[in-house]
């Protein structure tokens, strides 16, 4: 089985090649330098000429102020990429993982969103992923689509690395504290993505971290764990302006049989690795 892995130098599919290599599956990274996803020539060509028979694709524009303003990009990567890379994958009969995100969702209520909600984005970058899922979804019968939520990983940049960042010129921060989500680390994350290859399932699941928290109660942990003294405030969304605007609710429903380690156990984890 060879298995091409879109935006390898990102934060998961860093981890999924690494994941897939362990495994002993040929794995093929590929970013921005092999092709550019917004070209369909290039992309169609490049996936053709490699030919694999899944392509996990987490390549994506992710900067979800920017793309308030960066409407064409965002959209051209989002989605237009992701059409390119389903239509091709279809040409050759390859099944596409596309890695989509809680931002489909609008955040209200408190109660995890379920696989089978309506997504209603209330961002623009939110809305590209819903759009690129869509895609996925028209135009291949072989795919699943994976909601990942609040990532953190070696590769790139995360609230774990700009925390601990922020510890070293800064004794006192204000955090948001009416946030809901689950911390994902994409090392475990690589091995459902991995696992689901290996038992060729299809469909949409809710994958992250086991348990709740805010990105306050997140950022005190980290400074817990990290042996880092910082006195962390507590302030609401309403109070921290953001040119895009942030879901409140972003629990998932966890959908998939293999289940993550606590996101507290997997943080002890990651700070082991980088610091």
């Amino acid at each position: 089985m060879k298995v091409l892995v879109t935006g390898y130098k990102g934060q998961l599919g860093y981890d999924v090649v690494r994941a897939l290599k362990e495994k002993h599956i040929d794995a093929i990274g590929v970013d921005r330098d092999e092709f550019d996803l917004t070209n369909e020539e290039a992309t169609t060509s490049f996936i053709k000429k490699i030919h694999p028979d899944v392509i996990v694709h987490c390549a994506a524009y992710t900067a979800v102020d920017k793309a308030e303003e960066d409407k064409d990009l965002c959209y051209n990567i989002n989605v237009l990429g992701t059409k390119y890379v389903a239509s091709a994958a279809k040409e050759i009969s390859a099944k596409v993982i596309y890695i989509s995100t809680d931002y489909v969702f609008d955040g209200k209520g408190e109660e995890p969103f379920k696989s089978t909600d309506t997504p209603n984005p209330n961002n623009y970058y939110g809305l590209t992923k819903y759009l690129g899922e869509k895609e996925i979804s028209a135009i291949l019968s072989d795919y699943i689509i994976v909601r990942i939520s609040w990532v953190f990983g070696i590769n790139g940049h995360n609230f774990i690395k700009t925390m601990l960042k922020l510890s070293e010129t800064r004794n006192e921060l204000s955090v948001v504290s009416d946030q809901i989500g689950s911390p994902t680390y994409t090392y475990d994350l690589s091995y459902a993505i991995v696992d689901m290859i290996e038992k060729n399932i299809k469909g949409t699941y809710h994958v992250t971290n086991e348990g709740f928290t805010s990105w306050y109660e997140f950022a005190v942990e980290i400074f817990k764990q990290a042996n880092k003294t910082v006195k962390v405030n507590s302030i609401l969304t309403k109070d921290y302006k953001t040119l895009a605007s942030r879901p409140l609710n972003s629990r998932m429903e966890k959908n998939y049989p293999m289940k993550l380690r606590h996101w507290r156990e997997a943080l002890n984890h990651y700070l082991k690795e980088i610091l």
